[in-house]
């Protein structure tokens, strides 16, 4: 009830979009997804809707040029 902590109470803590605060029956009704699961569903889903950020074509082709020549210099690498 301090007037400090309902101020900040909302912006203050890290709500993490992983963790699963529902009741263990919920959690085991609803597939007892762990936390691995879940956070491969978030990630599959960000990589599913990401959409590339327009960029200039001649800083994109100097990008992949500089790119190609940073390879070239490791050819032992997994790169």
């Amino acid at each position: 009830g301090c007037a400090h902590t309902q101020a900040n109470f909302e912006t203050a803590f890290y709500r993490s979009s992983i963790a699963d605060n529902n009741t263990y029956e919920q959690w085991l009704a609803e597939g007892e997804r762990d936390a691995n699961t879940r956070a491969g569903a978030l990630a599959k889903k960000m990589l599913d809707e990401y959409e590339a950020p327009a960029i200039d074509p001649a800083v994109d082709e100097a990008l992949v040029a500089f790119i190609a020549k940073k390879k070239a210099e490791f050819p032992d690498s997994n790169i």
